[in-house]
């Protein structure tokens, strides 16, 4: 194949994942600013998931994939997703007691405390104690975790890693994910109860962090050679949130931002960490083998 069909070909796919990608995002935002499902009852913004699950398996078909393709492989499944859990309730665990140690040098620690809210940018919303709320949570949080990595790290990066270097693929999927995340400030914005510059400010935050958490993801699938380990983390790093409160003495989780910094970050670094020994590792691997040729 030549540089123009090449080039033809890469562009021809990038443009299949972004038309996918605009009607999940559509669909995403119609449930955001008309149905509003995360401010019902039910705290969770679910129903475009369920809708995303649906068009991935539809994908999935319409490419003439199998699904473990795109990373649900059997075998492992079970063993990865406690890796994945354990790993995420690991780097929450050092979050918390970071947070914890910094109210309580400043005399500021209350509690620490089970309930459920729905998050939000400028602070989680509810206080639900009910069995029923925190069963919802969980669902809804399944729910995201199979739809998100289903399409992000499973479609979008089989997709564009046939094309591309799977490093250069994952960024590409990534950067959609990112994105994927500026619905909620955006209708902040539109609403009135935010402002240009604190739309800007935390779009940029939720975009960078988003598109982090992302990359993980990727080279977790990478190393992995599946999608159960990633689902396992993305599923504690959005429940945990929802679930597990620090108070002080005016608010809860006033340093959640904090928080969820410090987990990232250090998750991040230690997927990165964990890939580059590898890569180094087989790398070296492979100069032995064809020296010894």
């Amino acid at each position: 194949m030549n540089e123009s069909k090449l080039l033809n070909t890469k562009l021809k796919t990038v443009l299949a994942v972004l038309i996918i990608y605009v009607i999940c995002f559509a669909f995403r935002a119609f449930e955001y600013f008309v149905i509003k499902t995360d401010r019902t009852f039910f705290g969770e913004a679910f129903i475009h998931k369920l809708i995303g699950i649906g068009l991935l398996v539809a994908a999935v078909f319409a490419f003439r994939y199998k699904f473990s393709d795109i990373g649900f492989k059997t075998g492992k499944s079970f063993f990865d997703i406690l890796k994945g859990l354990a790993f995420g309730i690991g780097t929450f665990i050092i979050a918390y007691g970071v947070e914890i140690i910094i109210l309580a040098a400043s005399k500021d620690l209350k509690s620490v405390e089970f309930y459920v809210t729905a998050y939000a940018p400028n602070g989680n919303q509810g206080d639900h104690r009910e069995f029923i709320f925190f069963l919802i949570c969980i669902i809804g949080n399944i729910i995201n975790v199979l739809m998100e990595e289903g399409v992000f790290r499973g479609l979008f990066q089989k997709m564009l890693a046939d094309k591309y270097h799977f490093l250069i693929a994952g960024l590409i999927a990534s950067l959609l994910f990112g994105v994927w995340h500026i619905i909620s400030p955006l209708r902040d914005l539109i609403e009135g109860s935010s402002n240009t510059p604190r739309f800007i400010a935390q779009s940029a935050l939720l975009v960078g962090t988003s598109f982090l958490v992302g990359y993980k993801f990727v080279l977790m699938g990478r190393l992995t050679g599946n999608l159960y380990m990633a689902m396992g983390d993305h599923f504690v790093n959005n429940t945990i949130v929802n679930i597990l409160h620090v108070i002080n003495s005016e608010e809860a989780d006033h340093l959640q931002t904090i928080r969820i910094t410090i987990a990232q970050s250090l998750s991040f670094t230690v997927v990165l960490v964990w890939y580059l020994i590898v890569y180094l590792k087989n790398r070296k691997n492979k100069q032995q083998l064809e020296e010894a040729k």
